[in-house]
């Protein structure tokens, strides 16, 4: 005898549709869209359909109800209602809608709700051919869409319609839908039992979406009914084996048939069927672009297991590595620079390595990079600078170049005056000249301006040395020679001597700071004008130098 009860049916209509509600009382979630008044419940309440009523376009992830919701209006409604497409439909159908809508308000006096589902995969062209039925009201346009429709909707249309955000659906809701579909007829109708870590387990990998929920259950259904029937098969085949050994006693008439008792669904038959959750990313989404601005934004932040939980997504979600190592590249300068020198040098090497060992093992060197970037002293110094440096020359601050910087070696240069009184830095003791090198019109100006954090700090002009104090400078004080000193500050890791103080001193002005060099004991010699002159620290504190 064949089983007729709901529940599983050979080719039968997928139990997420089965379970589409009939009326906007039987939509879960969506509460903020659904209160008395709303466009929504206006528009499906307006049985006659005499109320003018505002085209809506829904926005919303897969599986938060945007379908459901068009379709309890048209339940609800008198209206006639027509679903299109845009994967199959094309300017020719919508014309057609717009046609015979047009036709049925003149001669009947009947509106049409247009429900157009993906309407971002409309061209701009399709998406215009819906603009006069919209303005002239010949329908009501409800249109759904899972991207931004900031970038997927012409402006024209969407000044024209009201635009309703859903959101992700949470884990309440989720549980109504499932209980739901285990009782009604519509559904399993009651012939499963879903155990409690099962059913958890559904909502948790579902990740918001009703529509992969329900597709889980009815797939763990499917294995959990092969699991039964492959054991109510195996106990008929030992019963049949008792019956032989008992053909010779009497027959007594069999008990009647119960009802079988409900098919457990276990966590194991979930497994079978979900075996990873819903990860939301659209590459060409705003999930892509939110996902990797809070990537960036951890790294920023120094909040290294956020960095690698997003990391994790995008490598999750099948992100080209190389657009996250170029990423990394780009935080590497922009917010560590030279706070962390080390940390571009590794960023570089990561994306490296990725291009030559590809995935899935390029995570590894991606997550050490990342770590690497999170974890150091941060400094936007350099950024702040081009910038800077960019928007005056963009206003015209950019002036001639100082003829001692020109380029001489072409014949009749030095008669222009070109290269004239340039002193080459490499003939000075400490490999340091002072001289003019911005424009005229800029001399004085600061790009860079080194923060205190790591290894900006040797380069901080601000962070002077003793020899400077002892000779009377001001260790705070701003001075024109700064140039030389964070010069100096970037070779000083280089030198490495016990106490690393010198005495800069240029010809005719002020000490500047104090410094290392590579031999103390070597006297700096005469001072020619302009020239740095250095001379060894008496200071016995080599705790006292950074």
């Amino acid at each position: 005898m064949t089983d007729t009860r709901p529940g599983l049916r050979s080719g039968a209509t997928p139990l997420a549709v089965r379970m589409r509600p009939r009326s906007l009382d039987e939509v879960t979630g969506q509460r903020h869209l659904l209160t008395p008044g709303s466009p929504l419940v206006s528009l499906a309440s307006d049985v006659a359909g005499e109320q003018g009523s505002v085209s809506i376009i829904l926005w919303g992830p897969p599986g938060t109800g945007k379908t459901t919701l068009a379709q309890a209006i048209a339940h609800g409604s008198s209206r006639r209602f027509v679903e299109l497409s845009a994967v199959t439909a094309g300017v020719r159908d919508v014309r057609q809608v717009m046609e015979k809508a047009l036709s049925d308000r003149d001669l009947f006096g009947v509106s049409t709700v247009l429900f157009l589902d993906e309407i971002h995969r409309f061209t701009k062209a399709q998406q215009d051919a819906l603009l006069p039925g919209v303005e002239n009201g010949w329908v009501i346009l409800i249109a759904a869409t899972t991207e931004n429709p900031s970038f997927s909707v012409i402006s024209p249309l969407l000044s024209r319609s009201l635009l309703l955000t859903l959101e992700q659906l949470d884990d309440d809701d989720l549980g109504v839908l499932v209980d739901r579909a285990v009782v009604d007829d519509r559904g399993l109708g009651g012939r499963f039992a879903l155990a409690d870590d099962a059913r958890a387990m559904i909502i948790r990998l579902a990740s918001g979406d009703a529509r992969r929920a329900l597709t889980a259950l009815e797939a763990a259904a499917v294995s959990a009914q092969a699991d039964a029937s492959g054991k109510a098969r195996a106990a008929a085949d030992g019963q049949e084996a008792v019956d032989e050994d008992d053909d010779d006693q009497d027959g007594v008439d069999p008990e009647p048939a119960e009802d079988p008792a409900p098919v457990p669904i276990s966590t194991e038959q979930v497994a079978l069927a979900v075996d990873r959750a819903l990860l939301r990313y659209d590459r060409n989404g705003d999930e892509h672009y939110d996902v990797i601005s809070a990537f960036i934004k951890s790294i920023r932040g120094s909040d290294v297991d956020a960095a690698l939980h997003y990391l994790a997504r995008m490598i999750e979600a099948g992100e080209d590595p190389r657009f996250i190592a170029r990423r990394i590249i780009v935080s590497a300068s922009e917010d560590i620079g030279l706070a962390d020198p080390q940390a571009l040098v590794v960023a570089v090497a990561a994306a490296d390595a990725v291009q030559l060992i590809g995935m899935p093992e390029g995570r590894i060197p991606l997550a050490q990079a990342v770590v690497h970037l999170a974890t150091a002293p941060k400094s936007n110094a350099s950024y702040l600078g081009i910038d800077q440096a960019i928007a005056d020359v963009r206003a015209g601050a950019f002036g001639r170049v100082p003829l001692h910087l020109r380029d001489a070696h072409y014949p009749g240069a030095k008669r222009l005056g070109h290269g004239k009184g340039y002193r080459y830095p490499h003939d000075a003791d400490i490999g340091v000249v002072t001289q003019q090198y911005l424009p005229d019109e800029l001399v004085g100006r600061t790009y860079y301006s080194p923060t205190q954090h790591g290894h900006e700090r040797d380069l901080s002009p601000g962070s002077r040395s003793c020899a400077a104090s002892s000779a009377g400078a001001d260790p705070g004080a701003a001075h024109p020679r700064d140039r030389a000193d964070r010069v100096l500050r970037l070779l000083t890791p280089r030198w490495g001597v016990a106490c690393g103080c010198v005495d800069i001193q240029i010809q005719g002005t002020r000490p500047v700071a104090g410094r290392p060099v590579a031999n103390p004991s070597t006297s700096a010699g005469p001072a020619s004008a302009g020239s740095i002159v250095a001379r060894p620290c008496v200071c016995a504190d080599a705790l006292h130098h950074p």
